[in-house]
């Protein structure tokens, strides 16, 4: 039997409702970790199947449980941190898997980079127990990756070690309903203003893929939300003292928002606000990477514009013949 320390050096986070099947898996996954001084907190939200039974079964004295109603995600996943005593917050979902040198070779990336307010891992993505083929190879580099989150998340969240004094700083997982779901794609944003953030370049998490994912449930909800926590990420990046129209604009754009748009974004606008962007993320020194990655996004930009101009001017003559319509049934009204 481990002998638990009265403070363990990680605290494991997971949150699981109605865990089935794969939860045992997963849980087994972080209890043979080749790192072993950690306390597993099992967040019960409101499940109804035979999650209870099983998490109340497991021996093993670093596995603290806490049953509760269903407080979301988010809420849940911020009992979990209230509660952790460890100095680093590694997150867990019910269904993935994590390899046994994960939380190892996290440890000693935080404790070597102390200006890393984050680390995440790469990602193999499975549908059910079988391996599709695909992964989630996200950009390991800071200024790569503080770039990326100016669109989306580059960053799987059950492969994620957070340092807690970061979410002391910044705040824990939003529970605000205008901003979340996204939670975590929201949270490294705020984490990424003041810290250093990295992805481990191996394949350390089994990223399982649901079909019928939040985001896509609830598909233009999560859209809006999206959107705002990109223009957010945007205006910060490029100087801002916060979101104007043109990184509304932008984001809506990228993710389709057409509702967001303006009637004429200024495209040389924009392509300076991506500009700035790159120029402050890369502190003055935009390397090849960055460099590219601000040209693709200038250029992305561009093109979606010009996508739009055939829809404007169908919309532009149709507007004008209404309102030769009007004008004419008004003289004949006269």
């Amino acid at each position: 039997m481990i002998k638990q320390k009265s403070a363990p050096t990680v605290s494991v986070v997971l949150s699981v409702k109605n865990g089935g099947r794969d939860l045992p898996q997963a849980v087994g996954t972080i209890l043979t970790q080749s790192f072993a001084d950690f306390e597993l907190i099992a967040i019960n939200n409101g499940s109804t199947d035979e999650t209870r039974a099983f998490l109340d079964g497991i021996s093993d004295p670093r596995v603290h449980v806490v049953h509760q109603e269903d407080a979301g995600l988010a809420g849940a996943l911020n009992r979990g941190i209230a509660l952790a005593r460890g100095r680093y917050i590694a997150r867990q979902d019910h269904d993935d898997l994590a390899d046994p040198s994960r939380i190892a070779k996290q440890v000693e990336f935080l404790n070597t980079h102390p200006h890393h307010g984050l680390v995440g891992t790469r990602a193999e993505i499975w549908v059910g127990d079988t391996p599709s083929g695909r992964f989630h190879d996200h950009p390991t580099e800071d200024q790569l990756l503080k770039f990326d989150l100016l669109f989306n998340n580059p960053f799987v969240h059950s492969s994620v070690m957070m340092r807690k004094s970061a979410l002391e700083r910044v705040g824990f997982y939003t529970t605000d309903p205008a901003r979340q779901p996204p939670e975590d794609y929201e949270l490294w944003s705020r984490i990424s203003r003041h810290y250093r953030v990295a992805n481990l370049a191996e394949r350390l998490t089994v990223y399982r893929e649901v079909p019928a994912s939040m985001s896509r449930v609830t598909a233009q909800p999560f859209l809006q939300k999206l959107v705002t926590i990109s223009s957010e990420n945007l205006a910060y990046a490029s100087g801002a003292t916060g979101p104007q129209q043109v990184h509304v604009d932008i984001a809506a754009l990228v993710h389709g928002a057409e509702d967001g748009v303006s009637l004429k974004p200024d495209i040389k606008q924009m392509c300076t606000v991506l500009q700035e962007a790159g120029f402050r993320i890369g502190n003055g020194q935009v390397g090849p990477e960055l460099a590219q990655r601000v040209a693709n996004a200038q250029a992305h930009i561009q093109h979606l514009v010009r996508l739009r101009l055939p829809m404007l001017n169908l919309a532009w003559r149709a507007a004008r013949a209404v309102r030769g319509k009007f004008r004419r049934l008004m003289a004949a009204i006269r």
